[in-house]
């Protein structure tokens, strides 16, 4: 394990053998960036199932793309960690390292967010749920809005109707309580006060038998005008649409996309009233620190560490390596100085020997 987290610090085995009182810093140095690649693992793996939640293969694809993000990520904070010179003086080191920290710092808001998802799951569920209900509601309404604009005159109509239905239902209980008191005797400016069912009680009977009948037929009109846009209704497809129960919730919450409980996520702190729900907002914003603290903790150890007896062997091998490639660049040439002289010689002597050769013939 020790060998495993030196090598993932990316150090050089044989030089820290010498110095084993560096050991124990690169071992840790290497397991913050091994932890660092799981935790990208499980983020990038966890993020994906969801993009493909609902398939047979979502479970493969999510592992797939786990493993291979982790890798990736764990290759990069390797790279990032081994390109710090600690040759260099400290605010040298700082600038070398500033892409990288810029570049960790938006590996651990990527990493973070899908964790943040699954850490804030039961929140994130009953958000949608509330969420799914309220678009639900909304599509209806917009349905019947748009249904009731469709057929603006037949709901004039039913409006005009009604209208006339209950202002008809009013005289008529007006009517009837007079009809009593012109029965019972009950003086009033529009009864007679005689007691019994007169002349006058019996013609106001009349007159609320025919208001009765015209209050009937305006019903049986209101109820034919309703059963019509009820038709029309079932015809277009709107009284298909339902508010969503208990189980259409749940179903619809379990298949949400990334998408939609990264938006969940996003608006949790805010409640229904409109007001803001400062504990899960900062619980959010710290748990996003967090990780990116997490990410960045490779490059931060590397600058905090001191420059060690290990840095200091690596610097040497390198001037050594420099030295040693720079000298076999100069042999490599001076031979080929060589070669070419001792080729130039030959080609005059050849040239030579054929001029002789040349001479001796005339």
């Amino acid at each position: 394990m020790k060998e495993f987290f030196c090598w993932c610090a990316g150090v050089h085995g044989e030089t820290l053998d010498k110095y084993p009182q560096e050991l124990n810093k690169y071992i840790s140095i290497g397991a913050t960036i091994f932890f660092t690649g799981l935790f990208a693992a499980l983020a990038g793996g966890y993020a994906l199932y969801f993009v493909f939640i609902g398939s047979s293969f979502a479970l493969f694809y999510a592992l797939l793309f786990g493993i291979i993000w982790g890798l990736a990520i764990f290759n990069l904070d390797r790279y990032i960690v081994l390109s710090i010179d600690k040759s260099r003086s400290g605010g040298m080191q700082f600038l070398q390292a500033l892409p990288r920290i810029l570049l960790a710092i938006l590996i651990g808001m990527v990493i973070s967010r899908p964790l943040e998802l699954k850490i804030f799951d039961k929140e994130i569920k009953e958000y949608l749920r509330a969420e799914y209900l309220v678009q639900q509601n909304a599509k209806i309404d917009t349905l019947n809005k748009t249904f009731e604009n469709k057929y603006q005159v037949e709901y004039g109509q039913l409006s005009a109707i009604k209208s006339q239905a209950d202002s008809m239902e009013s005289n008529i209980k007006a009517a009837r309580q007079q009809l009593n008191h012109e029965i019972f005797g009950t003086k009033t400016d529009e009864t007679s006060g005689v007691l019994g069912f007169g002349p006058y009680a019996k013609m106001k009977e009349a007159e609320l038998n025919k208001q009765q009948t015209y209050l009937d037929s305006l019903r049986a009109r209101i109820q034919q005008k309703e059963t019509m846009l009820l038709q029309r209704k079932s015809a277009e497809g709107i009284m298909d649409q339902r508010i969503l129960s208990a189980k259409s919730l749940d179903s619809a919450v379990n298949v949400a996309g990334f998408a939609d409980r990264n938006a969940a996520l996003s608006n949790l702190h805010i409640k229904p009233d409109g007001t803001v729900n400062k504990s899960t907002e900062y619980a959010v914003i710290f748990i996003a620190i967090l990780f990116i603290f997490f990410e960045c903790l490779p490059v931060f150890v590397k600058l905090m560490s001191g420059r060690d007896a290990y840095d200091n062997a690596l610097k040497n091998q390198k001037e050594i390596d420099y030295y040693e490639s720079d000298t076999e660049v100069r042999v490599e040439k001076t031979a080929i100085d060589k070669i070419d002289d001792y080729r130039v010689d030959a080609s005059i002597k050849r040239r030579m020997d054929k001029l002789q050769r040349e001479f001796a013939e005339e």
